[in-house]
């Protein structure tokens, strides 16, 4: 018969439940919200209200008492400079736990303890956060400089300005056409067309025929 023995073993031995227990105290002192299993939370609840009696109630005894348990100079400091304070018109019922559900893989029982009031404390007030320079260097195109511009184009362009990498494979393929199509202009201007040798030629004929009618007369 369990008489007079109230807890849970939690599957444990009695100094690593202790030690457990002790770990848990104090992130949920420092975090002031922890998830973990149903059952730890219940266990877990009488340690961390006994705590937040120690600080309330101050003095060297107190603090020599609850450093057996919290054992960070930190959070001890916290506990009974900040923590302390705030439930100082309060009379126990310092945690609240939470049921979340079941956890996947062994359908344990899942839950939320926190501390009460811990939603109001500045510390939990969100901020808003600014953009990183990761995602400002996202957001602008990256630029790459165009190549300096030849004696002939410095007279239309006198300056190069900075092209977009998406757009250099156009530029260039433009480039390559008109480098094609030059020397065929030029070829087409040097070479006479047949229609302009046929009118040469008429016109040659007519001025010969009037000399030989000049010569008639």
């Amino acid at each position: 018969m369990r008489h007079l023995k109230s807890g849970s073993k939690l599957n444990r031995t009695a100094s690593h439940r202790k030690a457990m227990l002790s770990n848990m105290t104090i992130s949920l002192l420092r975090h002031e919200r922890v998830v973990t299993t149903l059952a730890k939370a219940k266990e877990v609840r009488g340690v961390a209200e006994r705590m937040i009696t120690y600080g309330k109630r101050g003095g060297l005894h107190n603090i020599r008492l609850a450093a057996r348990t919290v054992r960070d100079k930190g959070i001890l400091t916290k506990l009974f400079e900040d923590i302390a304070k705030r439930y100082e018109n309060r009379e126990g019922g310092y945690t609240r736990i939470i049921k979340v559900g079941e956890r996947r893989g062994d359908n344990a029982l899942m839950s939320i303890i926190e501390l009460v009031g811990a939603d109001e404390s500045p510390r939990h007030k969100k901020k808003k956060r600014k953009p990183g320079k990761k995602a400002v260097a996202k957001k602008s195109a990256p630029t790459v400089s165009a190549k300096p511009a030849s004696d002939g184009d410095k007279a239309a362009t006198s300056t190069s300005e900075a092209v977009p990498a998406e757009g250099t494979a156009a530029v260039k393929e433009q480039e390559q056409k008109q480098e094609a199509t030059a020397p065929a202009a030029e070829a087409h201007d040097e070479v006479p067309s047949a229609a302009d040798e046929e009118a040469k030629s008429a016109s040659s004929e007519d001025e010969k025929a009037q000399k030989d009618t000049s010569d008639n007369k």
